[in-house]
């Protein structure tokens, strides 16, 4: 029980730091998905770069806790169910206005 808890309380943190990145770009870190006269779609990808480094210091935590055989895939499934959730909410695209 006390894993699935755990599970879900990095699901919800990895979301917020998707969602933030997206938000407030600290990298700016832009691709053009689409570019016509009329249309421009951008992916900015710090939220997803933010939310890789905070699973690489989650995992670098539980390695040296000698608890990553237990926790890491949980982490995992959480990182992966944010991401999968964050781009669903279209966390990262924008289309900038013209003018």
């Amino acid at each position: 029980m006390k894993i699935v808890i755990l599970t879900i309380l990095k699901f919800v943190v990895f979301l917020i730091v998707f969602g933030a990145g997206s938000l407030f770009p600290p990298f700016h870190f832009e691709h053009v998905l689409i570019a016509t006269p009329g249309f421009t779609r951008i992916f900015v990808a710090d939220g997803l770069l933010l939310m890789f480094a905070l699973y690489v210091l989650i995992l670098l935590v539980e390695a040296m806790r000698k608890r990553l055989r237990t926790a890491a895939p949980w982490t995992t499934l959480a990182i992966i169910l944010a991401a999968v959730l964050g781009l669903m909410m279209k966390f990262g695209f924008k289309t900038p206005s013209a003018f």
